[in-house]
């Protein structure tokens, strides 16, 4: 059983029908898709957090396509190995739930009891992961501040979201992992070719995090075949590119019915001894 706790008393927030509620008395109400907004609006002057319902959407439709099943069969394999039967897991930046949706069932299947909890800034993302019907809770949340106590969690996955190392120290206990997932230089290079005249490689970042022990990096690639124009428009929305190309560039991929592109990723792993 994983416990929110409230965000402006640190209290353990216990769950009602329609809403969360604290025994100092903040209640906070359930959306009509079954997420709960625990992100305290006064710690931000944006007006929107977090991914669109265009990125998201995107998103949902191309994982549901299969193209990054390599990865989420690779997921399953390192949960199994690392997790214990009834770990408590926290999917930090969860999105709309592709990967702990399949990871759950993955370990249920192969007779793990885990219990997910899923985190994400984004309402829009979150309406769409509580539609997989996963049974796991959801908040809107910061990562950077994540609505949980000390030591909640057997596993932190950080899967292509932001690093809230701190927080992530906070909310694991000891011996529990932190396993991140991020893109290597060349991964989607080829759509990048496609769109820009001057493409460039990734940043991919040191694998040193301070208070954290390494355990293990693996990394997996695959060459992608897309097999429509929507494929190829759905992958390129839910990168930041769509969102950092100007109109003229955008339209380079219209007609692309059939095409190819790397999908190059490192799964790192830690430990909070």
């Amino acid at each position: 059983m994983i416990n929110f706790i409230c965000p402006v008393c640190g209290e353990e927030l216990a769950e009602q029908e329609r809403l969360y509620k604290c025994e100092k008395g903040h209640c906070y109400d359930k959306s009509k898709f079954g997420y709960v907004n625990l992100l305290q609006s006064q710690k931000s002057s944006a007006k929107r957090h977090g991914d669109d319902r265009v990125m998201v959407r995107a998103r949902r439709d191309f994982l549901s396509g299969g193209y990054y099943g390599f990865l989420l069969d690779f997921l399953c394999e390192i949960t199994d190995k690392y997790l214990q039967n009834g770990a408590a897991v926290l999917d930090a930046g969860c999105g709309e739930c592709y990967y702990s949706a399949g990871l759950k069932s993955f370990l249920a299947e192969n007779g793990k009891n885990a219990f997910f909890a899923g985190v994400d800034i984004s309402k829009d993302a979150l309406e769409f992961a509580s539609k997989r019907k996963c049974n796991i809770p959801f908040a809107v949340a910061s990562l950077f501040d994540l609505p949980f106590a000390d030591e909640s969690f057997d596993a932190v996955l950080n899967i292509f979201s932001p690093e809230a190392y701190d927080e992530f120290h906070r909310v694991l206990k000891k011996g529990g992992f932190l396993i991140r997932v991020i893109p290597l230089e060349k991964h989607l290079f080829d759509l990048k070719a496609a769109i820009y005249d001057k493409p460039y490689l990734n940043e991919v970042p040191s694998a040193e995090i301070a208070d954290f022990k390494f355990v293990k990096s693996s990394q997996i690639k695959a060459q992608i075949r897309l097999d429509s124009n929507e494929a190829v428009q759905n992958l390129f929305k839910m990168t930041p590119y769509y969102y950092k190309t100007g109109k003229d560039d955008q339209q380079k991929i219209n007609g692309l019915e059939q095409f190819s592109t790397q999908a190059e990723f490192e799964i790192r792993i830690y430990k909070k001894d």
